[in-house]
């Protein structure tokens, strides 16, 4: 690692989670002149919400989770959330295939395995959405594989642990996507990191507080505490990014810039059953999605899933959901409290008032029995063992709050990306699909910070080397979207099976 003792640098990123790295990646890729400073509060990076026990895995490529297709008022099923969020993984996954044909990522399979994802429901209601559902989406050009079936010997094929146990009268139907992934992103974060640590100009420093934000003519001074030494510098920067997970909102209050303004943070702590028994694991290789319950929020969405981590399988359920006052994993219970500001009261106020029924869910959650939690996920494995299952802590997510017009405050699931007018500091904020789609947000942040670079001829060139096609064309041409996903395949070796 180069260890310039220089202060001043062209960028700092805050938060060394997937973010970050895709952040720093892509713009060292763009332009290897670039100084930069990666800071990490924890002992290294990927601890919070890249880890792989702290997210559910999937890489969302909208093959299973329903909560992406709505239906409207009128019956029809809206797939256009779920195009989107498929065409912009395919674009994470060309960036990764990249990375893995360069040498840069060694093996694609220590972070990227098939795994086939599904859709489970059951009643009468649950089937006629999921065939309304599977009809809309098979006539795109991403989704043409899905197969749809009613069959109890079909779905025992698919995902053997849902049926043995049953009740025979219960109507159930499932969609399967064979070409689904598992992803796991502490991994792939890693790598990347690591791989930023061996350019030239650039560092990875963990134990690193920052302290204070400061405008200063054109830069940025970026006050350092580290951790272990107590010893404090700082950095003047020319652009920061703030991808701290639930850290990035304290840090943008901190700046404070006008876009900033209003932004209040909901979190969201969560919890999995996980099974390590190899005798069960080896039954179960897939991701089932099912539908929240009535009244909970889409975050809730139950789901089995196969996990690769560490060239371990597992199983994880759930998600539960809880609450806490902590915007991160490892943070503190103030942070909630000390986030509130006379701009975002009003906000949080609202949103408190208009989702007593999410706070009443939580609460409820949060006092589950081990044996309510046990009695949920029997819906999906009927003949499931308590002793066979340990309660996992997941990382926190934390929910946007932000103004509106109408209702003074509104609660966003989902992710932004907050930029100053001068494109000088940028701030990501909310949750999933976050890590699935990260290097689509950096896409963007990268358009809206370096603009002009961003048109250059070197730049374009090269965006356009490391993307053969970027989401939108992936969205509407199908021919494109076949190639491209063809290349990314082989390179990721996902045409070769998992072990």
């Amino acid at each position: 690692m180069a260890h310039n003792d220089y202060q001043s640098v062209d960028m700092v990123l805050v938060g060394a989670g997937i973010m970050s790295a895709t952040l720093g990646v892509l713009l060292k890729e763009l332009d290897p002149s670039i100084t930069l400073e990666v800071l990490e509060l924890r002992e290294s990076g990927a601890v919070e919400s890249s880890n792989p026990w702290n997210n559910a895995g999937t890489g969302h490529a909208a093959l299973c989770e329903l909560n992406y297709t709505p239906e409207g008022a009128d019956g029809s099923i809206d797939i256009k959330k779920s195009v989107s969020i498929n065409s912009q993984f395919e674009e994470s996954k060309q960036f990764w295939a990249y990375l893995v044909e360069k040498g840069a990522i060694k093996s694609p399979k220590s972070f990227i395995n098939p795994v086939p994802h599904m859709s489970f429901v059951r009643g009468d209601s649950g089937i006629v959405y999921l065939k309304k559902r599977f009809e809309a989406m098979r006539q795109h050009h991403a989704f043409a594989s899905m197969e749809y079936t009613e069959d109890r010997a079909t779905i025992a094929s698919w995902a053997p642990l849902l049926m043995p146990g049953r009740d025979p009268a219960e109507k159930l139907a499932m969609t399967r996507v064979e070409a689904g992934t598992d992803v796991n992103f502490g991994a792939v974060t890693q790598q990347m990191l690591d791989y930023l640590a061996s350019l030239p100009n650039t560092k990875v420093t963990c134990n690193q507080k920052v302290t204070d934000l400061k405008r200063e003519g054109e830069h940025w001074l970026v006050s350092i505490k580290d951790t272990r030494s107590g010893a404090s510098r700082q950095l003047k920067s020319k652009f920061v990014f703030l991808g701290a997970g639930g850290g990035a909102l304290p840090l943008l209050q901190l700046s404070g810039i006008p876009e900033g303004k209003g932004f209040g943070g909901f979190p969201v702590s969560g919890q999995w059953l996980r099974c390590d028994n190899p005798e069960i694991v080896k039954q179960h290789q897939a991701k089932v999605y099912s539908q929240a319950a009535v009244g909970s929020p889409p975050m809730s969405v139950p789901h089995l899933d196969t996990r690769v981590v560490d060239g371990k399988k597992s199983l994880l359920f759930g998600p539960y959901a809880g609450f806490t006052t902590k915007f991160l994993k490892f943070g503190s219970f103030l942070d909630l409290p000390l986030s509130v500001r006379p701009n975002n009261l009003g906000p949080m106020l609202a949103v408190a008032r208009d989702n007593m029924d999410l706070t009443r869910y939580l609460i409820k959650e949060v006092m589950q029995s081990e044996a309510q939690r046990l009695e949920t996920l029997r819906g999906f494995y009927p003949e499931a063992k308590a002793e066979d299952w340990r309660l996992e802590i997941a990382g926190q997510r934390v929910q946007i709050i932000k103004k509106d017009a109408k209702k003074g405050g509104i609660l966003q699931f989902g992710t932004e990306l907050v930029a100053a007018a001068d494109g000088s500091i940028a701030a990501l904020l909310g949750a999933s699909p976050g890590a699935s789609v990260t290097v689509s947000i950096m896409l963007d942040l990268i358009n809206r910070c370096f603009a002009q670079q961003a048109k250059s001829e070197s730049w374009s060139s090269k965006l356009n080397e490391i993307f053969p096609a970027q989401a939108k064309v992936l969205a509407t041409d199908a021919e494109r979207y076949r190639e491209v996903q063809a290349q990314s395949n082989q390179r990721l070796q996902l045409d070769t099976p998992s072990a």
